[in-house]
């Protein structure tokens, strides 16, 4: 069967045992350096893979994707507003939210947190957190309540106190449960400061606990729920007046453009908010963190790669008679080169496959590797009480793949060209004059 000779060659060069032992070392250490360095890159990318996805699945189903916040003047009639940005095509749901800073206050204790005064109905089409609740239950309509309750009830829940649905951090530090009764301190209004005052004294809501969410990290212990009529009459608004709209968008990480875009079309004027000013830190330190990673792999797998150099060298001057005979015989300076291209290219493409094949396998199956690694020393590498995840999340991505392996066979055929060139320049007339 007809073979060119470079390939025939280079292929019975490929088989053959012959060698010295440090030679075939050299090569064998190459083509586990590759292995190594492929596996670990696709299970590095594979985990901040796994990053993002929680990121966006998990994340953002609490925090809003955007937000549209008054900048002087409260917004009026917002359910105008709302129903005209329910029209777009890129919005899922829209959720009216005041926003409030204080302290919470049980006996000695106190807690700074951020308020977020919302519609309980509507809160949870555009957020998650009725999900993550550990304790109690996510109040009912806080509206909807008081205006099916008779005089006596709502008498009885004004003594008793209105809904408040807190973090489980903030729970922990005050040391309340549900049903604990106690008081929000917020900040007067600036008109409403005596001039002669230089400090008013805050303004108190009595609240009582009605639910525990627990959704790790940060959120916790700085994030508290109460009804939107509640902060809209301490904020002094009308029933139909709102600081602003919180957006549940298709494409989170198109949330800006697509808060802009509505902004403009809307008749109020507000900041633009989106989840990248809270949150976007994490997504920016994934990236960071799969560009770092990818770059020293890569310096690895080049590092092993060129290993190859080492190997090929020692070939080429074992092999110095034989390319002297194939030259005398015609052999081109091409046809030498692309002998020896081959033989390096073997260890390059054997590195590549295998470690694409054990990295992929091990992303597969990496968040019940690690599991069982934390397991058996008894640890965990990520805290709950820190991260927004307390495992190591990990999807695997097939076009990474290729390109991993893709970039290792590149590497690997670079590192052939000089020993391979050298191989070519070899004089048959001093070698076989000399043998």
């Amino acid at each position: 069967m007809f073979q060119p000779l470079s390939l025939f060659v280079g292929l019975r060069y490929i088989r053959s045992r012959r060698g010295k032992g440090f030679a075939k070392f050299i090569s064998a250490a190459s083509t586990l350096g590759i292995a190594i360095g492929v596996a670990v890159l696709i299970m590095v990318l594979s985990a901040m893979n796994g990053f993002e996805k929680v990121l966006a699945d998990k994340l953002l189903s609490i925090v809003p994707h955007a937000e549209l916040i008054a900048v002087n003047e409260p917004i009026n009639d917002w359910q105008q507003g709302a129903q005209q940005m329910q029209t777009h095509p890129e919005v899922i749901a829209v959720a009216p939210v005041i926003k409030l800073t204080g302290m919470l206050q049980y006996k000695s204790a106190l807690k700074a947190v951020e308020v977020r005064g919302v519609d309980a109905k509507l809160e949870t089409l555009v957020s998650d957190i009725d999900d993550y609740i550990v304790e109690g239950q996510w109040f009912k309509s806080h509206e909807q309540a008081a205006s099916a309750a008779t005089p006596g009830e709502k008498q009885g829940a004004k003594k008793q106190g209105i809904p408040i649905v807190l973090g489980a951090g903030v729970a922990k530090q005050l040391s309340v449960k549900t049903g604990d009764k106690l008081q929000v301190l917020l900040p007067q209004q600036s008109g409403e400061q005596s001039n002669r005052q230089r400090f008013s004294a805050p303004k108190r809501l009595n609240v009582v606990v009605s639910a525990i969410f627990r959704f790790g990290g940060t959120i916790d212990d700085t994030l508290a729920y109460l009804p939107l009529s509640a902060a809209a009459k301490v904020q002094g608004f009308e029933s139909d007046t709102v600081q602003g709209l919180r957006l549940k968008v298709t494409d989170v990480f198109a949330a800006n453009n697509i808060a802009r875009d509505l902004a403009y079309r809307f008749n109020h004027y507000v900041y633009i908010y989106d989840w990248t000013y809270t949150q976007g830190h994490l997504f920016n330190d994934i990236q960071l963190v799969r560009t770092v990673m990818f770059i020293v792999m890569v310096i690895v797998i080049a590092v092993a790669s060129f290993n190859i150099v080492s190997t090929l060298i020692m070939v080429v001057k074992e092999k110095q008679s034989d390319i002297a005979i194939l030259k005398t015989m015609g052999a081109s300076h091409r046809q030498i080169m692309t002998v020896f291209v081959m033989q390096g290219m073997s260890n390059g493409i054997l590195g590549a496959l295998s470690g694409a094949v054990i990295g992929s396998y091990l992303a597969l199956y990496l968040t019940d590797i690690v599991a069982g690694v934390e397991q058996l020393l008894g640890t965990k590498f990520l805290s709950g009480d820190v991260y927004f995840v307390n495992y190591l999340p990990s999807v695997l991505n097939l076009n990474e793949v290729y390109l991993t392996a893709g970039v290792a066979m590149v590497l690997s055929v670079l590192a052939t060209i000089y020993p391979a060139w050298q191989a070519a320049k070899v004089d048959p007339a001093q070698v076989l004059g000399q043998s």
